[in-house]
């Protein structure tokens, strides 16, 4: 098997790779855009979430949901798992937590568009879902929700 390294692409990535890089991390690394000529979408799913209820303290649980067209760089998976496992400690509302996400991608990676979407477990009998938008509406995603049917 053939293995493909662009030094110029890996440059500045730190947590991916061998070694104790498991902690969670304030920050997120990103890469070049392997083709930023073209639009394209990208999804990243992140199904066990957890961030705390400022009020109570209890943990709330979450899925998180990326998209997005890359501008110039593209966010590194590994770095965006240690970024969203930072989150477990805090105290932070539903509505605060996926803006903040956004916010952050938006400084990291520029991207063209980019939906961050906050699907957060029942509590008190209530479910919330959070959206949040950024870029040109006309690269939305066109796709329905991807994943394969889990009920």
């Amino acid at each position: 098997m053939t293995t493909h390294t662009d030094d110029a692409a890996t440059a500045g990535l730190t947590l991916l790779g061998n070694g104790p890089r498991t902690q969670p991390q304030d920050a997120l690394e990103a890469f070049p855009n392997p083709h930023p000529d073209r639009a394209y979408h990208i999804r990243i799913e992140s199904p066990e979430f957890t961030a705390l209820c400022p009020i109570t303290g209890q943990p709330d649980f979450a899925n998180i949901v990326l998209e997005y067209v890359p501008g110039p760089r593209c966010i590194e998976l590994k770095a965006f798992k240690l970024y969203l496992w930072h989150f477990r400690d805090q105290g932070t509302f539903h509505e605060d937590v996926v803006n903040r996400i956004l916010s952050d991608l938006v400084t990291a990676i520029e991207p063209c568009w980019a939906r961050v979407t906050g699907v957060f477990n029942v509590r008190g009998g209530l479910y919330t879902s959070i959206v949040a938008d950024h870029g040109a509406a006309a690269l939305a995603t066109p796709y329905p929700d991807l994943r394969p049917s889990r009920w």
